[in-house]
């Protein structure tokens, strides 16, 4: 199965890192998070990925050859002036060589995710693909995702999760009275949009209406979806995070240098268990993005 990945916005919230590279490209470990997300659906065996690029996407098309070309042992025939790589990974590097089929799909620098999507059509194949976005990172069950997404027949499913929050809750009576203190607590109760969609082909249609080069996936397609009864939401109680920040950047490595990063699925023969998740957004325009509940009408989470 396909796996859509928008990979095009400025992200200009991380304008320390994205000055110089596309937000997909910032690096967890040194590795792009783009990296991290691809490796985590190849371990379900998914492989096939069109990527929906756009601001500085050529650099994304210049590292994803490389990694091809690359990445591993090479071998340099001077008399013949040929490169070759060799399928043995330096055991230095314990990862395996990743067995991606990667379409690079230029949808213009200033398109929204919307019309993104729509441009991508061409390259899906016309059946059931996934969809995320190219800056969270989670351990989510890929295999319990399609399964319920098969069992339901609707033509998108979104993935919930629970808000990580760095900041405590307070409970706070009418009258102003604080009765209670939680020091950053896990996760709020209230389910929100972490993307990792699985979409129907036909949805293209469906959608037609309320999409175009200046609409975001999340206010117009996956609303009129809400208002159709064709979106559901697969419940994730896992470790979900974007990377929206500098800091959420900070967090994520640091996780990783301790040892603590339940989204490095490969690492792992076993399937993910339970963890945190967590997730920020803001806009001005109303839709479903991440951070949204179904049925409301919030503000969006853009890439």
């Amino acid at each position: 199965m396909k796996v859509a990945i928008f990979a095009g916005g400025k992200g200009s919230r991380l304008i320390e890192e994205t000055r110089v590279r596309p937000k997909p490209l910032v690096e967890i470990a040194n590795r792009p998070i783009l990296w991290h997300i691809m490796q985590h659906y190849s371990t379900y065996g998914h492989n096939d990925f069109v990527l929906a690029l756009g601001y500085m996407g050529d650099l994304i098309k210049k590292y994803i050859s490389d990694l091809c070309q690359y990445n591993g042992n090479l071998r340099v025939d001077f008399a013949n002036r040929e490169l070759f790589g060799q399928p043995e990974a330096d055991q230095r590097d314990l990862l395996p060589y990743p067995p991606w089929t990667v379409d690079l799909i230029d949808t213009g620098e200033d398109t929204m995710t919307g019309g993104r999507l729509a441009r991508l059509e061409p390259y899906l194949g016309n059946e059931t693909f996934m969809l995320t976005y190219g800056d969270g990172v989670s351990n989510i069950d890929i295999d319990a995702l399609l399964k319920f997404h098969r069992a339901h027949g609707k033509l998108v499913t979104m993935t919930m999760v629970h808000p990580l929050t760095t900041f405590g809750h307070l409970s706070v009576r009418d009258d102003g009275l604080v009765e209670g203190f939680q020091e950053k607590p896990e996760a709020a109760m209230d389910w929100i949009n972490g993307g990792f969609f699985v979409i129907e082909p036909s949805v293209f249609d469906a959608v037609a209406d309320v999409n175009g080069e200046t609409i975001m996936w999340e206010e117009g397609p996956l609303p009129k979806l809400m208002e159709m009864g064709e979106l559901m939401a697969y419940r994730h109680p896992g470790f979900w995070y974007c990377m929206d920040h500098l800091a959420d950047k900070r967090r994520l490595e640091e996780m990783w240098k301790n040892g603590n990063r339940p989204w490095a699925t490969w690492e792992d023969k076993a399937r993910p268990s339970n963890g945190s998740s967590g997730l920020r957004g803001d806009s001005s325009r109303a839709g479903i993005g991440r951070g949204g509940h179904p049925g409301d009408w919030v503000r969006y989470k853009s890439l």
